[in-house]
């Protein structure tokens, strides 16, 4: 299987065959893993949604009508419909938790650092992106996580870690945050009321959750958003001699955007990081998760890049996507949880962010919720 190629879902990587596994996979493959193949993702990762020049769109085993989101949307749709049993994905604003979310499955987002990176594709999204594990169960989330978290000298971002291997805490009461949405963003209505109905259950657990203000500049990431992805596609387009007419439109003005970021522009969302990470840091401090939908909108048609209307608004291309870039600005760990099905038997999850470094913590109550409220029995019709 070595040297099975790689198109990062563009037609620029269309024959590229790389010679090494990414790190974490070889620490899979060397811990006995079978690798069956790799999976669809929309081009260069950027999009949430899934579909690319080369392959066509991904489609939701829950509804083959449906997208399963992105970036990670073919490694969703092949452990929801029974490939296999876990997939990893990469999430640089939400690529594993939201296309979890859409098909029933538990996604987690590790902290900076905690899954060390070499031989990969180029770095487009600064320390932002992360690879995670996707599975039905948390047991198995946990198991890969087991097998591919231990730090290495080639990424010095889990240097951090080197004393502090992987483990997950017994479950005890925790502070919860509640924030049903994001400012003005509208949310599915089936939506807010699953995660609502998560909350009473944590809640019955013995967590102590309290629905609060937001404790960051919501309105600051969002600024801050697209000047890191834009200007990352462009410094990768700009490498490519023989991008032009090989990208999708939609790529090519986001690079075009890019090419006009100025320097003062960036600079100011790096300032928006760094705040945003101390107002956390400053958070975590007197509280241990905050709790939100993890999408805002219901899976939408496969081939449409964004849902236009949420909740009878119109929205942006990233509407769907408002409650989970953060956590990667900010290096904190997220993890997806399925939730109570929409009233048509869509998946419906909702997420959990702790403090970075608290990956183990998040998958403690992930897994006391599933023993209160088990989903690996629910499979689409296929």
């Amino acid at each position: 299987m070595r040297g099975m190629r790689a198109t990062w879902g563009s037609k620029l990587y269309a024959d590229f065959l790389p010679t090494l596994d990414e790190l974490p996979i070889a620490r899979l493959r060397a811990g006995g893993a079978i690798i069956l193949g790799k999976t669809n993702c929309p081009e260069f990762t950027l999009q949430g949604y899934t579909d690319n020049l080369l392959f066509g769109p991904t489609r939701n085993p829950w509804n083959l009508a449906l997208t399963p989101g992105g970036s990670s949307g073919g490694a969703v749709a092949a452990v929801s419909a029974g490939f296999g049993p876990i997939a990893t994905g990469t999430d640089g604003g939400g690529s594993i938790r939201r296309p979890a979310s859409h098909t029933g499955l538990v996604g987690l987002k590790p902290s900076r650092g905690r899954v060390p990176r070499s031989d990969g594709f180029p770095t487009i999204l600064l320390d932002f992106e992360t690879i995670g594990p996707i599975a039905r169960t948390v047991a198995d989330v946990v198991l890969t996580m087991q097998a591919i978290s231990d730090w290495d000298a080639r990424d010095a971002l889990s240097v951090m870690f080197v004393d502090h291997p992987f483990q997950v805490p017994a479950a005890s009461s925790l502070r919860i945050l509640y924030l049903p949405r994001f400012g003005a963003s509208p949310v599915d209505p089936e939506i807010a009321d699953s995660v609502a109905s998560a909350v009473q259950d944590l809640a019955g657990l013995g967590h102590r959750v309290e629905e609060g203000n937001i404790p960051f500049d919501i309105d600051g990431v969002s600024q801050a958003w697209p000047v890191f992805s834009q200007a990352g596609l462009a410094w990768l387009i700009r490498s490519q001699a023989d991008w032009c007419g090989k990208v999708t439109p939609a790529i090519e003005q986001m690079a075009a955007s890019g090419l006009a970021i100025t320097a003062a522009d960036y600079y100011a969302a790096l300032d928006t990081v760094g705040r945003l990470r101390c107002a956390l840091s400053v958070f975590f401090a007197r509280n241990d998760i905050i709790i939100t939908p993890t999408a805002a909108a219901l899976p939408w048609p496969a081939t449409e890049v964004f849902p236009p209307i949420i909740a009878g608004q119109k929205v942006s291309p990233r509407g769907h996507a408002v409650f989970t870039a953060f956590a990667n600005m900010a290096g904190c760990p997220g993890i997806n949880v399925p939730g109570a099905p929409s009233s048509s038997g869509l998946p419906i999850g909702f997420q959990l962010v702790a403090a970075p470094g608290k990956d183990g913590l998040l998958c403690a109550i992930a897994e006391q919720y599933e023993s209160a409220r088990p989903w690996a029995d629910r499979w689409p019709s296929l």
